[in-house]
């Protein structure tokens, strides 16, 4: 039987003694590609907000004769590789337990080749949050972890393919094929959250519809460090009807830790694999952050995207560098090289002055009184599935597979 015990670091202080290491999982850097597509998606449901981009569309498409194109722009995460590993590294290391970290950036390994580069980090898992289609106009996130070095560039060919051209007889041979590499964690990330929004209705419908075709393929379902409690007690009771495990994931995209990670007693990536997938054993523990209002962290999530970090290298900056879209040509650049003389409009640098002052001091702690959200802190506290003797049975035993079908796929 599977355990899937939380622990909250507010609540106890000696819940990581009797570990060897911590474990984050799910970050990004600003190798991940952030697809613009929610702001369409955003301003549909908000006529005020609607106006605004219709203005800032027109204007571009008359002033630039560029049309606005949510689907071809992204936005990338401040935070360089390096950094973002020794930020979540030094959360883990002041509860004096060792570090593991294992960055999942959209759809790219780029991040992980890069810090293999380096000689003190050749163990660092090769990992990606990869994009499947499904249903439609939706995507569901998946956290692949610590692929093969051998393959890895291969296995991105394959998950690419089935991103650009997808089939559910596909899906299933590759999450086959993928379960076969021993070492590999698949994570459902943020079961739960409408992303696309969908609606719940049809959101929770896919959800089932694609756990019942899927699921004996997949490893856990994510809590997520940067959902709200919600939707992480509805993971839970998600978890309990398809017997799987609950597992860690902060999915931080701005400049604050992940807001919980996993403990264990593994000495590498590869024994903590072994403990999720074969022994069925995940030990959550949240940090203090995420006990902080909801609304708050994405606010200040969403300001850490817009700041200025003139200590970054260069291109990771000002938020107009790391925000992407192509020109009248096609061609993508950052959004800084796209304006004239470099300059963002005066309307858009008033809103991004608007956000960044809901995040100074005054501003911020009448936010915090108003979003404050500690009857969700007391609910959820109470909640036997978040319980820190909780338990979620673990999905039935995987079938065999042949050893050889995690290299056979990836050589069709």
């Amino acid at each position: 039987m599977a355990n899937s015990t939380v622990s909250y670091l507010w609540r106890d202080r000696d819940a990581p003694q009797e570990f060897r290491t911590g474990v984050s999982l799910h970050s990004h850097t600003n190798q991940s590609k952030e697809t613009l597509k929610f702001l369409a998606k955003f301003s549909g449901q908000h006529p005020a907000v609607r106006s605004f981009f219709a203005y800032m569309e027109r204007r571009s498409e008359v002033n630039h004769g560029m049309s606005v194109n949510y689907a071809a722009g992204y936005w990338t995460p401040p935070m360089t590789p390096q950094l973002a590993l020794q930020l979540e590294s030094r959360q883990i290391e002041q509860l004096g337990v060792d570090a593991m970290v294992s960055l999942s950036d959209h759809d790219s390994i780029s991040a992980s080749t890069l810090l293999r580069a380096v000689p003190s980090e050749r163990e660092i898992p090769i990992s990606l949050e990869w994009s499947v289609p499904y249903g439609g106009a939706h995507d569901f996130h998946l956290g692949v972890h610590n692929l093969p070095a051998i393959r890895a560039e291969q296995w991105m060919q394959v998950l690419q393919s089935y991103t650009a051209d997808p089939n559910d007889e596909r899906l299933e041979e590759i999450l086959i094929a993928l379960n076969s590499e021993p070492d590999v964690l698949v994570v459902f990330n943020h079961p739960t959250w409408d992303l696309f929004l969908i609606t719940r209705q049809k959101h929770d419908f896919l959800v089932n519809e694609f756990l019942q075709k899927f699921s004996r393929w997949l490893h856990a379902l994510e809590l997520n460090g940067l959902r709200n409690w919600d939707e992480n007690r509805a993971t839970c009771r998600l978890a309990k009807k398809w017997n799987m495990l609950l597992i860690s994931g902060g999915d931080r995209h701005g400049v604050e830790p992940n807001a919980n990670i996993n403990l264990t007693n593994a000495n590498n990536f590869a024994e903590f694999v072994y403990e999720i997938r074969s022994e069925k054993q995940s030990r959550i523990l949240f940090m203090p952050q995420y006990a902080e209002p909801w609304k708050q962290r994405i606010l200040r999530s969403t300001i850490d995207a817009v700041r200025d970090y003139p200590d970054f290298p260069l291109g990771s900056r000002t938020w107009d560098e790391r925000v992407f879209h192509p020109d009248a040509n096609g061609v993508v650049h950052s959004l800084h090289d796209l304006w004239p003389n470099g300059f963002a409009p005066p309307v858009m640098r008033l809103g991004v002055a608007m956000i960044r002052l809901m995040g100074s001091g005054l501003v911020s702690s009448g936010l915090r009184m108003a979003w404050g959200d500690a009857r969700q802190l007391r609910v959820a506290l109470g909640e036997p599935a978040l319980n820190t003797a909780s338990k979620a049975v673990g999905h039935p035993a995987l079938s065999p597979i042949d050893e050889s079908v995690g290299t056979s796929i990836i050589q069709n």
